[in-house]
């Protein structure tokens, strides 16, 4: 009992201190499977500091209350941590003890916690082509599934590594019977999945909505991506960059009886959006001006938007905010927030983007900006004489009213060319 009164007091007081808004330290998660593409800004000394058996350092997780589910993981991988005026708990904790207050009275009712989070995903070459289960298949195993959004930062891309392509879905005419070859076919090399997809290429300020159960292998690019706040899925390519990719990754999210069911797995996917023939057009997007303008010093854009299931799961923003300029951001809903140029303020908080990050390092670019805080209004400030400072952030479920659509961005280009990311 002392312990969680110590907790409550220590998240009370952060936020006071805060006035709403928590400072975090930066949250590192290792892939086994992945090599790192180093433009985490991560030093380059510390790529394997969970040890070379757990593989390098590919993914800063933003804001986040969830686990991330890797083998041999520590007991708290992927939780983000608060630190004010010496005292640290984790942002999970802090959503337990101010529940309301922190992730807003809607969110706090439904979901009793934070149910998404973000993460910024650094890849040398592509990922195996693989899926995020839905809600009703990750039940099977406890779980709960995950669309997640894409937007591909140019601050943090000016390398592209050596694949910037993402393939997504399946050929329209590609049978079942194919995909089930193809998994029957795991252990004897490369199981040809990708010759039934198309590849993309990527281009930074763009993004993508994925969907559930829509088999993807993510390029080189850079990546912010908001998602659901769970770490499930299935991968369906057995070697990738002459690598194999161990048969447990395909099925480590399906009940061990599904395990040697073929048809079972193949049906993991969903048919009808894989081989949609007009797939780019469902699912890319790109950023629409939300608020502001050049000549008003700011510009605020939607970066990550659009409805999955005809339910409003995330979305994001990207805010700019020219040289010694301000602004007053005046949100629906809580956020997690990063700093991607630049310097400056956030309410009472200085920020600053870092040039390079120690692994156990605390750094002023990460903060949660509680529902209070959003609702009452946060002045933003660049403290610069020549940069801009830019910051992106991601929001709950049923935030907003006024959301854009996927595919919104061709509309308003017809009628105003601003309307896109130029503006």
């Amino acid at each position: 009992m002392k312990v969680l009164e110590s907790v409550n007091q220590m998240v009370h007081q952060a936020l006071e201190v805060g006035e709403g808004i928590l400072r975090l330290a930066p949250t590192w998660v290792p892939r086994s499977y992945l090599v790192p593409g180093r433009r985490l800004k991560l030093d380059a000394r510390d790529l394997y500091s969970y040890g070379a058996d757990r593989g390098g350092i590919d993914e800063r997780w933003i804001a986040s209350t969830t686990m991330a589910m890797n083998e041999n993981r520590t007991a708290d991988e992927g939780f983000s941590f608060v630190e004010s005026d010496g005292d640290r708990f984790t942002l999970k904790e802090a959503v337990e003890a101010e529940g309301p207050r922190l992730v807003g009275k809607n969110i706090w009712e439904k979901y009793h916690r934070w149910p998404v989070y973000s993460k910024f995903f650094d890849n040398f070459g592509p990922i195996p082509h693989h899926l995020h289960q839905s809600e009703e298949q990750a039940k099977l195993v406890g779980r709960e599934g995950k669309p997640e959004g894409y937007y591909f930062p140019p601050q943090l891309n000016a390398t592209f590594g050596n694949f910037p392509h993402t393939y997504f879905g399946l050929e329209p005419g590609t049978r079942k019977q194919d995909i089930r070859d193809c998994l029957a076919r795991w252990n004897h090399g490369d199981n040809g999945i990708l010759n039934f997809s198309k590849a993309y290429r990527l281009q930074p300020g763009t993004g993508w909505l994925v969907p559930t159960r829509v088999l993807h292998a993510p390029g080189s690019l850079l990546t912010y991506e908001p998602q659901w706040g769970s770490d499930v899925l299935s991968m369906f390519q057995s070697m990738v960059d002459g690598r194999q990719v161990k048969r447990e990754l395909l099925l480590q999210d399906v009940p061990e009886d599904k395990h040697d069911d073929l048809d079972f797995l193949v049906d993991l996917v969903d048919w009808e959006r894989n081989t949609d023939a007009t797939f780019r057009t469902n699912h890319y997007i790109e950023p629409i001006v939300a608020t502001g303008s050049e000549s008003e010093g700011y510009v605020d854009k939607w970066v990550v938007y659009g409805t999955v299931g005809n339910e409003q799961r995330f979305s994001a923003k990207e805010l700019t905010v020219q040289p010694g300029e301000r602004c007053i951001l005046r949100d629906k809903g809580a956020s997690g927030l990063i700093v991607t140029q630049g310097h400056g303020a956030i309410g009472k908080l200085k920020i600053d983007c870092p040039a390079s990050i120690r692994f156990g390092q605390m750094t002023q670019d990460e903060v949660f900006i509680s529902a209070e805080a959003a609702a009452t209004g946060v002045t933003v400030e660049n403290h610069s004489a020549t940069d801009p400072l830019g910051t992106l952030r991601y929001f709950g479920p049923d935030v907003h009213s006024d959301m854009p659509n996927v595919g919104d961005h061709m509309r308003l280009s017809q009628f105003d060319p601003k309307g896109r990311d130029d503006a």
